[in-house]
C-alpha cells in the first residue's frame, strides 16, 4: 500500500544529497540556491516553485534528521486519519504557505528580503499543530521528556515562535524561521477549523 510519508522523507533525502554533493561546486551550489532556497527575492524573480522545493530542502544533517522523525510520528497518524490524498494535499498547502509566510516575514518584518530559508519545520509544525486539535488529550513531550497535553503543548509552540520572532524584529532571536513555523501552525489550525472540526464531534 502507497504511503504518503515515507515519499515525502525520502524527497527530502534525495534533495539533501543534491546539497551535499553540490559542495565544492559553484556552478551546481548556484542550481541548488536557485531551486531550493525561498525568500521574497526569489518569488520576485519568478521562482514561485521555491515555494514547495524548499520545503523538501535541507543542507544540514541534523535539521533533516529532526523534521523527518517528527513528521514520521506525527504524519504518520495524520495520514490514517485523513486518507493519503487528504493527508498529501494539507501537507503541500502547508509547506506553501509556510514559505510563504518566511518570504513576507522576512521581507516585511526584518526588512530582509533576501534572507533565504529551507526546511520542512513549517509544513511539519502545521502538522503537529493540526494533531493537536485532532487529540487534545493526547500527550506531547516537551524537550522529549515534560508531558503536556497536544493542545496545551501547540499552543506553547506558537507562542515562542511569536515571542521569537518579536525578538528578531528587535533585532535579537535565533537564526530560526518562526514565521514559517507561524504559517505552517496557522494552516493547521485554519484546517481544522474549515473542513474538519464538524466531522470530528
Amino acid at each position: 500500500m502507497i504511503t504518503a510519508v515515507p515519499i515525502i522523507i525520502l524527497l527530502n533525502i534525495g534533495v539533501f544529497l543534491g546539497w551535499f554533493l553540490a559542495e565544492g561546486s559553484s556552478a551546481e551550489f548556484n542550481l541548488m540556491a536557485d531551486n531550493f532556497l525561498i525568500s521574497w527575492t526569489a518569488l520576485a524573480e519568478g521562482r514561485y516553485w521555491t515555494l514547495l522545493t524548499s520545503a523538501f530542502s535541507h543542507n544540514m544533517l541534523w535539521h533533516l534528521f529532526l523534521n523527518m522523525y517528527v513528521l514520521l510520528n506525527f504524519g504518520t497518524i495524520l495520514e490514517r486519519k485523513l486518507g493519503l490524498l487528504r493527508f498529501l494535499r494539507f501537507y503541500i498547502f502547508a509547506a506553501i504557505i509556510s514559505s510563504f509566510s518566511h518570504a513576507f516575514a522576512s521581507t516585511y518584518f526584518l526588512s530582509q528580503p533576501d534572507l533565504p530559508a529551507l526546511g520542512a519545520s513549517g509544513a511539519v509544525s502545521g502538522a503537529i499543530v493540526l494533531f493537536s486539535f485532532l487529540f487534545p488529550k493526547q500527550k506531547l513531550l516537551l524537550l522529549g521528556i515534560i508531558p503536556l497535553p497536544a493542545m496545551f503543548g501547540a499552543f506553547l509552540f506558537i507562542g515562542l515562535d511569536i515571542w521569537g520572532l518579536v525578538s528578531q524584529v528587535g533585532g535579537g532571536g535565533l537564526p530560526i524561521g518562526h514565521g514559517a513555523h507561524l504559517g505552517g501552525a496557522f494552516t493547521g489550525i485554519l484546517y481544522f477549523l474549515l473542513f474538519l472540526r464538524k466531522s470530528h464531534r
